[in-house]
């Protein structure tokens, strides 16, 4: 299940991989696009993911009511409307594409159709977002599975065949790294259907590395997330929610993408390992364990009362666990109050 994006390994054994989604965040700039591109770099992404369609390319322009959105953040919109304005124009690629690998920022995309696959590939794209409304899009997967790149694929609004088709067209077109990211396709999300339990599933189901699609408002799924396996998030990015956009609602801003790279990585870091060996963190605190101390001063040869001894912090003495055992044995030197017990003070030692 080894996935790499330009030299960057991601897995459960990697820091968490943060994708932000520029998506129509742009709003209609490419000013605007540059300046979200050095914003994600800045506040700590591992990558900035575009959209690249045109509304020619997404749907027809229709006014029959098969084409009107009915609720959700986008209501009343009739489809081609809404993508003209969400678009990140063809053109533009290129200079953000140059723009962010002169940042040092790995940016890639979603492609919708074979023809923003070609414009990728022309590019020289080192991976490729299948995007939920497209996982049922096999010829489409497989368009993109035959360049032998990477594929990221969300699995929103899917069943269980719907994903496991989706796998193996990419397989079968040539993919051989892929991710899958959980996802719930709404925009946005409510945090309880976030359905996280869903992440580790999915890695057992498919045999893939798996992440999340985050569409819930905040960062606390996301953080979460990684609990259950995830190796990746994908956000949607913008500079201000204020500024009004497509994606606005659902976005987060430039304070909130830091934050998710940082409690994200911490999340991540606190997962350690299976075992039972004290932390290195603990070396100071054991000393401070419960332990059997000498309470009256005794003679050597004095038989030990449950009066003389008691389970009290410091932990310099024999564990509490040979309270019982002490009691009736007699000591080989004399002792204060306050002496921690040792083995070499009493008669005939054995463990108990």
């Amino acid at each position: 299940m080894s996935f790499i994006i330009e030299g960057r390994a991601i897995g459960v054994d990697q820091p968490p991989y943060i994708i932000a989604e520029l998506s129509a965040n742009h709003n209609g700039s490419l000013e605007r696009a540059l300046e979200t591109i050095d914003a994600a770099y800045r506040f700590g992404a591992d990558a900035i993911k575009l959209q690249t369609y045109t509304a020619d390319t997404m749907t027809i322009d229709c006014d029959a009511s098969d084409f009107l959105i009915k609720g959700g953040p986008w209501d009343g919109y009739k489809l081609y409307d809404l993508y003209k304005w969400a678009q990140t124009p063809f053109e533009w690629h290129q200079a953000m594409f140059e723009h962010a690998r002169k940042l040092g920022i790995t940016v890639f995309s979603t492609p919708f159709d074979e023809t923003a696959v070609d414009l990728l590939e022309r590019l020289n794209a080192p991976a490729y977002k299948i995007a939920s409304f497209e996982l049922t899009d096999l010829p489409l997967i497989r368009y993109v599975a035959a360049t032998g790149k990477p594929i990221i694929m969300s699995t929103g609004l899917s069943s269980e065949l719907e994903i496991e088709e989706a796998v193996t067209a990419a397989r079968e077109a040539g993919c051989k790294q892929l991710l899958v990211l959980h996802c719930v396709s709404s925009y946005p999300a409510p945090i309880d259907q976030a359905n996280l339990r869903q992440i580790p599933e999915l890695a057992r189901r498919f045999d893939v590395a798996t992440g999340l699609s985050d569409h819930t408002l905040g960062t606390t799924a996301s953080v979460a997330s990684i609990a259950f396996g995830a190796v990746a998030i994908e956000k949607h990015f913008t500079l201000s929610r204020a500024d009004k956009g497509p994606d606005s609602e659902f976005s987060l801003e430039p304070h909130e993408l830091e934050r998710l790279c940082r409690e994200t990585k911490d999340a991540w870091s606190a997962l350690g390992k299976v075992g039972y060996a004290r932390q290195k963190a603990e070396e100071g605190s054991h000393v401070f364990r419960r332990s059997i101390y000498f309470v009256r001063d005794l003679p050597a040869g004095a038989i030990v009362g449950p009066q003389d001894i008691r389970r009290i912090r410091p932990g310099m003495g024999l564990a509490p666990k040979y309270f019982d055992s002490l009691i009736g044995k007699r000591l080989k030197v004399a002792v204060t109050r306050g002496k921690a017990t040792a083995r070499e003070q009493f008669e005939n030692w054995t463990e108990a």
